[in-house]
């Protein structure tokens, strides 16, 4: 992979430890951004215990669906051949699709993306599960013309201990109206465009305890400057306890979508963390960046977006956090309760991946 740092030198570099901003009150559920404040060192902490059900906006009960189940009451089948897989995940019924071995995904007329059907566990079995070669596409075809979520929206999607490589489109793509999805614990790398998008009217998505790494353009939340009438309202999601392990940019870009939370998530030698624009609204919270070069960004390019941060720790970045304006509180979705960001460098990586579930 051809991978840009855009590393900055001189006067920018930041080489203390930052926490970046105590929650201040703001009116009608909103958090503001705040100034930055120190913050401890790293400090080691009891690994986590991974999550039996979605947690995050795929946990929150909207659009006829109550939480993120996958196929939860289905039947449990196992994928060894390519053949085998994509005719399970393309099935109309619920159903457990667990993959054992390597598995690769054609090229063909879809440039390597395969549909997956709603009410699907995708699950790798042990350590080694993997798809190569191609993506998995969760959604319906793309249309403009689509301004609100058809009844036949693609939903209930659980991918889970996977590792994704060589795909020579996007690894994962959750497009048209798509609502909760969870992704968790996979190993993305090496795809020829996104790790994991997101757009064109989804919602109520997490995207947690995954590492990211050897890839460019990781995460994309909503697709162009210009898809305000699908986006706008929606693409609600969470990214927690993610491994950014030198992946480049975009973790994640966003457009559009409030409240986008971004918290507990390790960042380790990026180009940027997050991007803010068209008048987007994400919290960052209690993130780790370690040698990032911009942190987070609200002036980048289409109009500003909306940043508010608190808790967060930089290490030896060229640029602090931009912050600007005020962004709907988590909460008012869902509970939670996140880790000090000094525990994200021993939780994160001990935790994210495959195996570990």
């Amino acid at each position: 992979m051809r991978l840009s740092r855009r590393r900055a030198s001189g006067a920018g570099l930041i080489v203390a430890a930052l926490a970046v901003s105590l929650l201040t009150t703001a009116p009608a559920g909103s958090a503001s951004a705040s100034p930055s404040a120190s913050s401890p060192p790293p400090a080691s902490s009891p690994p986590a215990v991974p999550a039996a059900t979605a947690d995050g906006f795929a946990s929150v009960d909207a659009l006829g669906q109550n939480g993120t189940t996958g196929g939860a009451g289905g039947a449990v089948v196992t994928a060894t051949t390519t053949a085998q897989f994509l005719g399970h995940i393309s099935r109309p019924e619920p159903l457990v699709v667990q993959v054992s071995g390597t598995i690769t995904l054609p090229t063909g007329s879809r440039d390597g993306m395969h549909p997956v059907a709603s009410d699907k566990t995708i699950v790798g079995l042990g350590s080694t599960a993997r798809l190569t070669g191609g993506g998995l596409n969760i959604g319906l075809p793309a249309s403009d013309g689509v301004t609100s979520p058809p009844p036949n929206a693609v939903h209930n999607v659980i991918i889970r201990n996977l590792s994704f490589d060589g795909a020579t489109d996007d690894l994962v793509n959750i497009q048209m109206f798509s609502h909760h999805i969870w992704i968790d614990h996979n190993d993305f790398s090496d795809g020829d465009d996104g790790a994991v998008d997101i757009k064109r009217g989804s919602d109520f998505v997490t995207v947690s305890w995954n590492r990211f790494h050897d890839h460019d353009k990781t995460l994309l939340l909503g697709h162009d400057d210009d898809n305000a009438a699908q986006d706008r309202g929606r693409l609600r999601v969470t990214y927690h306890h993610n491994h950014f392990d030198a992946s480049d940019q975009r973790n994640p870009r966003v457009r559009f979508a409030e409240p986008v939370h971004v918290y507990n998530n390790y960042y380790r030698d990026n180009s940027y963390g997050v991007a803010s624009a068209m008048d987007a609204g994400v919290m960052l919270e209690g993130n780790y960046f370690h040698s990032v070069n911009n942190p987070a960004r609200v002036d980048f390019s289409g109009d500003l977006g909306r940043l508010a941060a608190r808790d967060n720790i930089l290490v030896e970045c060229n640029h602090p956090v931009e912050t600007r304006g005020s962004v709907v509180e988590p909460r008012t979705y869902y509970a939670y309760t996140p880790h000090r960001a000094a525990e994200v460098p021993a939780v994160v990586p001990a935790g994210a991946g495959v195996g570990k579930i």
